[in-house]
Parts: C-alpha cells; sequence; structure tokens
C-alpha cells in the first residue's frame, strides 16, 4: 500500500510535529481539530520548526514554503474521505480516542489505515472500535517528533501483517527507525522508562540526594538529561497517565512514589507550569520552599536506611527489559535499538542489555537481590535473569548473555 495523503487528528504539540515530520517527507497531510485557534496553533509550530531549518541554513525559505503549503488545517472530517493514513495524537483519554476511531472509520476508505499516537493504551481496545480492527495499528512517536529518530509500531490483536509492514516501511521513509513492539500496556520504552524515573522520585523523596545531584549522576553515566529534567520536559501529567496504565497491569511493581501525586495535586506539572522538582521562569534557581515542605513530609515517615547510586536507577531498567524479552514483546537487539534512540541511553554502553551482558549477569541478579531486600518487591529479578545465570549464560566475560560474544 502507498500512502499519497495523510491526516493527523490534534494539533497540539505531538500532532503538530507529526505533521511536519510527514510533510518533510513530501506527503500531503491534513492537520484537524476541534476548533480553528488550536488548529492554527499547530500550523504556527509546524512553521517554526521549518523557520529554525532556514535560520540554520539546512534549508532555503522558498523549500520552507512549499513544504508548508503540504499542511491543510481543518476543523472537521469532510475533507479525508481520501486519506489513505490517518493518525491520532490527542490526550491519552481511552473514550476520547475511541470516539475518534469511530469518526475515522465513518468517514474513510475502506482501504485507509487509522494508527495511534498513544504511548500506552490498548491498540486491540482502539480497533475493536471501529469495522477495521485489521487496520488498526500503533504507531508511537517520540516527543519531540521531529527530532526523536524512533517510532514504535504496535498491532493489535487482529491488526493485519501488510498493515504491520506497510507502516514500517512509512515510518522508514519519514526517516524514522521504527520498531516493532508487539502489545503490552506501555508498550517497550515506557515500560523501561518509568522504573527508572520512579527510582529517582524515592531516591529524593528518601532524602538520598538531591534532585540536581542525581540528574547530575545520570549524565555523568552517560543520559542526555537526567530523570528529574526529562520528567519536568515531558509534564507530570503526561507521566501520570503512564504511570496509571502500568501500574492498572503490573501492579505493585509500578507503584509510584508519593511524591509524584503531591506534585501533580499542586499543579506543578513541570517545565510548561512554571514547576515541577524545578522552578522555571522568573523563579528558576531560586529557593523552592514548597518542594522542601513536601519532602520533610514524605522523610518524617519511618523508613529504613537508604543510599543512592547509579545502578539503583538503572537496574530496574534492564530487569524491566529482560521482562519484556520474556513476554516476546521484541528482540534484545530492538530493546537496545530503543532504549538509545528514544531514551537517550549511552550510545557507547551499546544499549541497556549489552551493558547488562558487559556489566556481568551473575552481578546484576545479586545487586538485585540485595535491592529487594531493601527496599521491596519492584526490585524482584525476573525469572529469565534468574535462568540466564543458572545456564552460565553470564554476558560478555562468558562470550554468551542476551547476545553472542566472539572476543
Amino acid at each position: 500500500m502507498y500512502i499519497y495523503k495523510t491526516a493527523v487528528i490534534g494539533a497540539g504539540a505531538m500532532g503538530a510535529e507529526i505533521a511536519q515530520v510527514i510533510s518533510f517527507s513530501g506527503i500531503p497531510v491534513l492537520l484537524k481539530d476541534v476548533d480553528q485557534a488550536r488548529v492554527d496553533r499547530g500550523l504556527d509550530t509546524i512553521r517554526k520548526i521549518y523557520q529554525r531549518r532556514v535560520d540554520r541554513g539546512k534549508m532555503t525559505q522558498d523549500e520552507m514554503e512549499k513544504k508548508v503549503l503540504l499542511v491543510a488545517g481543518v476543523t472537521s472530517y469532510d475533507a479525508m474521505k481520501d486519506v489513505d493514513l490517518a493518525i491520532e495524537a490527542v490526550p491519552e483519554q481511552l473514550p476520547l480516542k475511541q470516539q475518534i476511531f469511530r469518526d475515522l472509520d465513518g468517514v474513510l476508505p475502506e482501504s485507509s489505515v487509522i494508527a495511534s499516537n498513544t504511548s500506552s493504551l490498548s491498540i486491540s481496545a482502539l480497533g475493536g472500535a471501529t469495522k477495521r480492527p485489521h487496520k488498526v495499528v500503533g504507531m508511537h512517536f517520540f516527543y519531540p517528533a521531529h527530532i526523536m529518530k524512533l517510532v514504535e509500531v504496535i498491532p493489535g490483536l487482529e491488526t493485519s501483517e501488510d498493515v504491520v509492514g506497510d507502516i514500517l516501511s512509512f515510518a522508514e521513509g519519514l526517516r524514522k527507525l521504527p520498531v516493532r513492539v508487539n502489545e503490552c500496556p506501555g508498550f517497550l520504552v515506557n515500560r523501561i522508562l518509568m522504573p527508572y524515573l520512579n527510582e529517582a522520585a524515592f531516591c529524593v523523596q528518601e532524602g538520598t540526594a538531591t534532585t540536581r545531584q542525581i540528574d547530575e549522576a545520570m549524565v555523568a553515566f552517560g543520559f542526555p538529561m537526567g530523570p528529574f529534567t526529562l520528567v519536568d520536559n515531558l509534564g507530570f501529567d503526561v507521566c501520570r497517565e503512564v504511570v496509571n496504565v502500568l501500574l492498572d497491569a503490573y501492579g505493585p511493581r509500578m507503584e509510584p512514589a508519593p511524591i509524584w501525586e503531591r506534585l501533580y495535586g499542586l499543579k506543578r506539572l513541570g517545565a510548561k507550569a512554571g514547576a515541577g522538582f524545578y522552578l522555571y521562569g522568573e523563579r528558576a534557581g531560586q529557593p523552592d520552599p514548597e518542594l522542601e515542605k513536601i519532602l520533610a513530609e514524605l522523610r518524617s515517615k519511618p523508613q529504613g536506611a537508604s543510599e543512592f547510586s547509579v545502578h539503583r536507577l538503572v537496574l530496574p531498567m534492564i530487569n524491566e527489559a529482560i521482562r519484556c524479552l520474556e513476554e516476546r514483546v521484541c528482540t534484545a537487539s530492538d530493546v537496545d535499538l530503543s532504549v538509545i534512540a528514544g531514551l537517550g541511553f549511552p550510545q557507547a554502553k551499546g544499549g541497556i542489555l549489552h551493558y547488562a551482558d558487559d556489566v556481568g549477569l551473575e552481578v546484576v541478579l545479586s545487586e538485585l537481590n540485595g535491592l529487594t531486600k531493601r527496599y521491596g518487591e519492584r526490585f524482584w529479578p525476573s525469572p529469565l535473569l534468574k535462568r540466564m545465570v543458572a545456564a552460565g549464560r553470564l554476558g560478555k566475560k562468558a562470550k554468551k548473555g542476551f547476545f553472542e560474544y566472539t572476543e
């Protein structure tokens, strides 16, 4: 199937950026939202992205205008009767998304594919809202979509293999790195990311280190930014939606640190709200008595001895990645590609499973066992890790772990 014309439903930051990426590849795209003001803001976002390319000398003003003309803003579905692919990019609310899928199902040609940019919701549940579940697929871009290369392509229970192949090819045509991820709550990258962010929150809540110290330590490890800077940029509301999906699906090991809900209740949603784990705007760098009060209250509750370490944050990521392998969500190679391209895991370390092989799987298992005794079941080692250690697949030094080694 060749995709000649597309539509993006939702003209917010994510939807606008997806539309820009599609137009940059030379494909016409309709950008829809509920009113003209939202559409206009989305179109302005697209123009600003292109203007930055012009300002950096990466394209001419004439080239920019031709690309911008490929995007048309609309407030109804009337113009979508010849669209080959529609991508939904609205807030993470299942009923809202399902209604949009029903609307699209009623107007698009029978041959058209409907994709969702959801970061965690069930593709099968979205497909079930239509009469074409075999034509429904997840196409999860990462923010900012015009920069981040990774795209998770997620088939639902009834998605046809032809559709999966078409969307993988389409994503490659957008100059992205698509990874097929078999459906599970949170998919791949968010399942691996959230335990990392959550453990960082536990550490600061316990008083083992400050937000700044933890961020600096993880940047020194090789991440482009620390966990608290990342959360503030993603937005507490976005992270909270994903956490709730993961908690419902996986239970206690995804239980969020209490500080998340305290900050959310104060509408400290991150950089966009002027406050999250850090202060922004005119208050940036100033004392933060509100946060200190929250931390003091949380620390007043009895706790055992605790400490911060880089591995306390990284090992839950490794453990969840191994669980994804157990469930055949994807391959080991796809895990490492995804954490590098989607999370900024240090490329020099080869990806998270290569890193585990390098550390030694028996070391990973031993440290997880120790962390389980100190902090609870969220560190409980995955059965696959235990089996691999028992079988002598200890990683690089044994020349076999998650990967095979010749030297």
